[in-house]
């Protein structure tokens, strides 16, 4: 599924979680810009043990019709695990992680699954609140769902899009926002928002009716 905007936005399921029973896709965003391909987040790849409750099913992106080696540049929006288990995939490659984010992943227990986050030949990039990644892709600070969140801003003619992993799970939270990240992604007036946990893209009540 496509966004509109002028640098396109391409969301891939690569699982599904099972909390509760109840079934919780896990995208990853493909941004296709002139400048470089962007991945932001990477899922999951295999199975672990301090997940087993949430009875995933995988469909990795090296299982899939794209080309690993096509990806330039990615970028994690949070280092919990259902967002940074395919990182291993992109050994060498440039990852972009708040550093905040990074040093929390590091050292605090139960934060994540500490080798998905640093198995061999990891090159990660902290980042320090706002960052031009590309011309018109912004990395910002959006803390909430954990204190070294990220979302990526690509400017629109009708708006930004927004991909904004875990910031909002569910499109109630974008509709009455609370958390700092949540606030800061209503600013921006966003034109669509993508989000880890769900199949299509929230839309403020304006652009969703038309």
């Amino acid at each position: 599924m496509n966004s509109t905007a002028a640098i396109p936005v391409t969301a891939v399921r690569v699982a599904e979680l099972r909390p509760e029973g109840e079934p919780m896709p896990v995208y990853v965003h493909i941004i296709d810009h002139p400048d470089a391909r962007v991945l932001v987040d990477t899922g999951m790849t295999q199975l672990h043990p301090a997940v087993a409750d949430m009875d995933p099913r995988l469909y990795p992106l090296k299982e899939q019709d794209f080309d690993i080696q096509s990806v330039d540049i990615v970028v994690n929006t949070h280092l919990h695990f259902d967002h940074c288990g395919g990182n291993h995939l992109f050994s060498g490659k440039p990852i972009y992680v708040q550093r905040q984010e990074l040093d929390d992943a590091r050292n605090q227990n139960d934060y994540t699954i500490p080798e998905w986050v640093d198995p061999p030949g990891m090159h990660y990039v902290p980042v320090d609140g706002e960052l031009e990644l590309l011309p018109g892709l912004r990395l910002l600070s959006a803390p909430g769902h954990t204190r070294g969140s990220q979302v990526v801003v690509i400017d629109g003619d009708e708006g930004p899009t927004i991909i904004a992993g875990d910031t909002a799970v569910w499109f109630d939270e974008l509709d009455n926002p609370r958390t700092e990240g949540q606030l800061l992604v209503r600013s921006l007036n966003p034109a669509i928002v993508w989000l880890t946990h769900e199949h299509k893209p929230w839309m403020p009540e304006t652009k969703a009716s038309r």
